[in-house]
């Protein structure tokens, strides 16, 4: 019996059009999130008219109101001004921290798993030591190399996350390597660069991306953290860890000082991570 008798009288035998996922709501906040923290990056002087520098010393320590919604700091700035600007530099250098891990990671684990042998072996040694030292203590023996600064701290985190990137193109790179129509590639004449260029990375650097999603966030935490310890931004430089630095002395007395800038760094980490995983899921 065919499968047309099967249908009810009057049904369509043309087969149903799979419905589009309709967006996460959660996604479409995440987003929000970021394109909000982006835009406080680029255009910080159309979210507010207030001076990140400079401070009223009669209005210090005030709480969140109509005019200063998060509240002013120890010397009177406005803290939403601070967290705005301050959102260009955070951003900034998370961006510069996760190009130096994915270009640097991402070359080493191309050359790894596409060369293999005794240039493979002796990459992933690097690799592993890498690995095997403490992010933040790798991060803070680059900087003292480097100097203080958001662009030297985002060289430091962004050096922490090479071996990550390294050991992810280099499994990739070896899946695809491996698979029937690169074999047949080589076989019908390609050469080593342009079945490189054409066939392995294009179909290996899409779990790369979504790593470096993932890194963005994980690149906001710890250039916070520097920010935080003293090795980032020098003050009065806004920036979100040192916001969160500035202020630790007033928690017990001025919670906006630290909460505040603390749920903006949580919500555009939390942000890029449901990004990330978005991307991750459409590229599995």
């Amino acid at each position: 019996m065919s499968a047309l008798t099967l249908l009810p009288a009057g049904a369509s035998a043309a087969p149903a059009r799979a419905a589009r996922p309709k967006p996460r709501a959660t996604l479409v906040v995440a987003v929000l999130v970021l394109a909000v923290a982006l835009a406080w990056a680029f255009l910080p002087w159309l979210f507010t008219s207030q001076d990140p520098i400079a401070g009223v010393a009669a209005e210090a320590l005030q709480a969140p109101s109509a005019a200063h919604p998060f509240g002013t700091d120890a010397t009177g700035r406005d803290l939403l001004a601070r967290v705005i600007f301050g959102a260009g530099n955070s951003l900034a250098g998370a961006a510069i921290a996760v190009l130096v891990g994915l270009v640097v990671g991402s070359a080493l684990g191309v050359l790894a798993g596409s060369v293999g042998g005794l240039v493979e072996d002796a990459v992933m040694r690097v690799v592993d030591v890498l690995l095997a030292i403490p992010g933040l203590l790798l991060a803070l023996s680059v900087i003292v190399l480097l100097g203080f600064g958001v662009t030297n701290a985002a060289i430091a985190v962004g050096v922490t996350s090479i071996a990550v990137f390294a050991r992810l193109s280099r499994s990739q790179v070896v899946r695809v390597r491996r698979s029937d129509y690169v074999e047949a590639a080589f076989g019908s004449g390609g050469t080593f660069l342009a079945v490189l260029g054409r066939h392995v990375l294009p179909n290996s650097l899409g779990a790369v991306l979504a790593l470096a999603a993932l890194q963005f966030g994980s690149a906001i935490l710890a250039i916070s953290t520097l920010g935080f310890l003293g090795y980032g931004a020098p003050p009065p430089t806004p920036e979100w860890g040192l916001l969160i630095a500035e202020s630790r002395d007033y928690v017990a007395t001025s919670w906006w000082l630290t909460t505040l800038p603390g749920v903006v760094v949580a919500a555009v980490v939390l942000a890029a991570n449901r990004v990330a995983a978005a991307i991750r899921e459409a590229t599995a």
